[in-house]
């Protein structure tokens, strides 16, 4: 398999796992009583962990699981994402979300052939977008006592760098791990979808933040 082949796996299986997460996200905003169920009481707390357990043990796993069971809880998660991310429908216009996804998606594809084929390193770069995520983790909690406007502005500014500039950096370490031979194909396929399906959501979260209309305005 040659590089550009991978890519289009990786980006198959990532652009399957969005449609999942949106078309259930959409699906379950036009059901009031799933939405009480999802966010009422302990349930969001529960896909909450769901989500984060799916994504930590197929992150972890990755290397020894077989390709059909990578591929089941991609598809899961994608699934349980939806399931909490229904209230984007609620809270935002239609008009807007789609406005945002279509400008997430230009700039999720520019910064991905940048990670394609530029010649520097970025893999050294890794560990500073990690340390500013945490950065912006902990500053989002500490705001959350705050309720600061202009503090939470320029955290979603930044987030929106963040993840752009992680975009660019998991394009070219599936190519790492490609040439590396690290990860069979198939299972690469779907560690980098995955990858880059987080990268896309929280940049696409961030960008709504931003730029969105919401319902009640």
């Amino acid at each position: 398999m040659e590089k550009n082949e991978i890519l289009s796996k990786v980006f198959m299986w990532m652009f399957l796992g969005l449609l999942v997460t949106f078309l259930t996200g959409y699906v379950v905003s036009m059901n009031e009583n799933m939405l009480i169920h999802i966010f009422s009481g302990t349930g969001y707390i529960l896909f909450v962990l769901l989500e984060l357990g799916l994504v930590i043990f197929l992150s972890a796993k990755i290397k020894t699981m077989s390709a059909t069971t990578a591929r089941v809880c991609f598809v899961l998660y994608s699934f349980v994402t939806g399931l909490t991310f229904s209230s984007i429908f609620i809270v935002y216009e239609m008009s807007s979300i789609v406005y945002v996804f279509l400008i997430t998606a230009v700039l999720f594809g520019v910064l991905a052939m940048i990670g394609k084929y530029t010649k520097i390193d970025l893999t050294k770069f890794g560990t500073y977008l990690f340390m500013f995520l945490i950065g912006i983790l902990i500053c989002t909690i500490i705001n959350m006592f705050l309720q600061n406007e202009t503090f939470y502005l320029i955290l979603t500014i930044v987030g929106i760098g963040v993840f752009l500039g992680y975009t660019a950096y998991d394009v070219q370490k599936v190519l790492v791990i490609f040439d590396n031979k690290s990860l069979s194909d198939d299972n690469l396929a779907i560690y980098g979808a995955l990858q880059l399906y987080l990268d896309f959501i929280n940049l696409f979260i961030r960008l709504l933040q931003l730029l969105g209309k919401s319902r009640d305005n």
